[in-house]
């Protein structure tokens, strides 16, 4: 029988990835979004803040504050834009 040669990189898959000590930027990872919360996620929506910029500002992932969104109904589109930087004046 011969056995498979397991290389570095394929252990490397298996472990986890190293946390900073002091990150950046905290996050309420697992924590329930707060009324306050949902409020805010609304009026920064509203004013058309990028979705990044939306969750640095709530300590919460992209992934989480577009979910969150999805699920309050709320569009994170800009509704104020027209499309391909057009303008209707030419």
């Amino acid at each position: 029988m011969v056995k498979a040669k397991i290389s570095k990189r394929s252990l490397a898959n298996l472990r986890p990835a190293k946390r900073k000590n002091n990150p950046k930027y905290k996050r309420k990872t697992g924590a329930a979004w707060s009324a306050q919360d949902v409020r805010d996620l609304k009026s920064m929506a509203k004013s058309n803040t990028p979705t990044r910029v939306i969750g640095l500002k709530l300590q919460r992932s992209e992934t989480s504050v577009r979910s969150k969104a999805q699920r309050e109904r709320i569009s994170l589109k800009p509704a104020n834009q027209s499309p391909y930087n057009r303008r209707k004046g030419k």
